[in-house]
């Protein structure tokens, strides 16, 4: 058992050194090292790739004797990504490693730009390299199943799909209802919010929520992010507008709440298979947490808004926690998915769900996909983008390779408000832990329930545990409905 600790223990180095590498490149990397970089990125990748599919893993992984409950949950979690590994050769994991490592570059460029055919030849390549690894993995139904497993295991398209229609039939009345009745004032968040003063009272917040800056650090990039290189090593990347308060803001609040899951880890389980969120749904369930069942509450607004003042004493001068409250949750359809409201925001999910399948199954050629994207835009939510950036290019995802990530999203949501409920139900005051300030009480109740488990316990066990009942709309539509009713004067 040991030996086998040593051994994933080196896997574990080798994809930490080169997630670390794929930080940089969205950070600090200069623009002429993208090349170089999709070779190291490879290299690490594949080798890493390569010590985990080999006759040694298996022969450990037949040979240890489980010691506790622990080691069983690390033998069964590893058997499944040796399982998934061995589908693919070694030549795919390198190849994927270096066309995606280019096409981060050529997204940024091609964004920049507002000209999708910069990056569509590298979005093609990479449809075709998904392809390939879901026809190694195999799958029952559609090739898609094998890449959303890969972000949210054992989920299936034909259950998100009914998931989705169902929520979305649920939605769309909703919104219509907001739409006709009088639209809430976000003047508070609009105007001018000098950078330094953003970057400062978003880290004040995030560190009060718990992140540690001893073992994080917030940095610049394109499209937010976060990313960890071990349980003490968890980094939050966010993007500031000076006119608009929102994306920086809320966004450091979303990546915080990543963050903050991978921190929680319990400490044995470092430098093994089972030391990360067990699910990107999971995942997204804590983000979508703190900045929206927490930070657009109205008693965080309650605590925060002298705070908020005080970093922008002329753009906030005056405005009141209500007045706040109302601005940041101002339901409008929007082209960008990262400042859209929490009603309207699976909708901008449920698109990009539509658009991959079609993509994966060749239903839909990549050069096809910039009106298709618009077409869909429009007629879901009233909008259509005047340009790439703000429509086919504004998401990072597909650079990176990840088709099968964007349900986890809208799963997230779900989670969120399911364990949100569930929490009230042990922290009966948590409101009024909120409003007093007092988080540590909240991020002790996420810790025991969500954090420590890692991949011991799938998202499906968590939920199972701590809300008896696997995934269940249900918790967010009533919570959508109850707050953005109370906002909007609905009668029902």
């Amino acid at each position: 058992m040991n030996e086998l600790r040593q051994h994933f223990a080196k896997i574990a180095d080798l994809n930490h050194a080169a997630a670390l590498l794929e930080w940089d490149q969205e950070t600090y990397m200069p623009e002429g090292a993208a090349e170089s970089r999709a070779l190291q990125l490879s290299t690490l990748r594949s080798f890493a790739h390569e010590l985990l599919t080999s006759d040694r893993t298996a022969s450990l992984l037949d040979s240890a004797a489980p010691e506790s409950d622990m080691d069983r949950d690390f033998i069964r979690v590893a058997r499944r990504d040796l399982e998934k590994a061995t589908c693919l050769p070694s030549s795919l994991v390198a190849e994927l490693a270096a066309t995606t490592g280019r096409a981060k570059g050529a997204w940024q460029r091609a964004r920049a730009a507002n000209r999708f055919a910069d990056f569509q030849p590298h979005l093609e390549k990479i449809v075709d390299l998904c392809l390939q690894q879901a026809e190694a993995y195999g799958y029952v139904d559609t090739p898609y199943d094998a890449l959303l497993d890969l972000y949210e295991p054992d989920m299936r398209t034909a259950t998100v799909t009914r998931t989705f229609t169902d929520l979305r039939a649920r939605l769309v009345p909703l919104v219509q209802q907001i739409a006709a009745a009088p639209q809430l004032d976000d003047a508070p968040v609009r105007g001018h919010f000098p950078e330094a003063a953003q970057w400062a009272f978003g880290l004040e917040v995030a560190q009060a929520f718990g992140y540690d800056l001893t073992r994080g650090r917030q940095d610049r990039s394109a499209h937010p992010f976060s990313t960890s290189f071990s349980i003490n090593d968890s980094r939050i990347t966010t993007r500031l507008e000076t006119d608009f308060f929102n994306p920086a803001f809320f966004g450091t609040l979303h990546e915080t709440g990543h963050a903050l899951y991978e921190m929680g880890v319990d400490q044995d389980l470092e430098r093994t298979p089972l030391a990360e969120g067990t699910s990107l749904g999971m995942h997204e369930s804590q983000s979508r947490m703190w900045e929206n069942q927490i930070g657009r509450s109205l008693p965080f607004w309650n605590h925060y808004m002298p705070r908020a003042q005080a970093h922008f004493p002329d753009g906030l001068a005056g405005v009141t926690a209500e007045q706040m409250y109302q601005a940041a949750n101002r339901v409008e359809p929007s082209l960008i998915r990262v400042e859209a409201d929490e009603v309207t925001y699976n909708l901008h999910i449920m698109l990009r769900f539509e658009l991959e399948q079609d993509l994966i199954s060749g239903r839909l050629n990549v050069a096809d996909l910039p009106a298709a994207w618009n077409d869909r835009m429009e007629a879901w939510l009233g909008l259509r983008p005047s340009n790439d950036a703000e429509g086919v290019l504004q998401d990072i995802h597909w650079s990176l390779g990840a088709i099968g990530y964007f349900p986890t999203y809208a799963l997230g949501n779900l989670m969120s408000a399911q364990l949100f409920d569930a929490m009230a139900k042990d922290l009966p005051n948590r409101d009024d832990l909120v409003a007093s300030g007092q988080f540590a009480p909240i991020l002790a109740w996420l810790r025991e329930h969500v954090h420590q488990w890692g991949r011991r316990k799938t998202a499906t066990q968590i939920l199972e545990d701590v809300c008896g009942t696997g995934l269940d709309a249900e918790p967010f539509v009533q919570y959508v409905s109850a707050k953005y009713g109370a906002l909007y004067g609905l009668t029902s």
